[in-house]
C-alpha cells in the first residue's frame, strides 16, 4: 500500500470501493444504519431525560414529605 492509504480512516480503500461496487455497502444499507444510530442516540437521550426527571421528582417529593414532619 502507498503512504496515502495510511492517512485515511479506512485501512484498505480498495476493499471499501470493492464492497461498494458489489452492493456490500449500498446507499440504502448505510442510510438504514445511520438511521438506526440516530434512533439509538435519541432513545438514550430520552431514557436519560426520563431518569433525570424521575430523580428530580423524587427529590421534590422527599423535600415535600420532610416539610410535613
Amino acid at each position: 500500500m502507498d503512504a496515502r492509504g495510511r492517512t485515511t480512516r479506512l485501512r484498505n480503500p480498495q476493499f471499501a470501493s470493492f464492497m461498494e461496487r458489489s452492493s456490500g455497502l449500498s446507499e440504502r444499507n448505510s442510510d438504514r444504519y445511520d438511521a438506526r444510530l440516530r434512533r439509538r442516540k435519541f432513545g438514550r437521550a430520552l431514557l436519560a431525560a426520563f431518569f433525570g426527571s424521575g430523580a428530580i421528582w423524587v427529590a421534590i417529593e422527599s423535600a415535600h414529605a420532610l416539610t410535613l414532619f
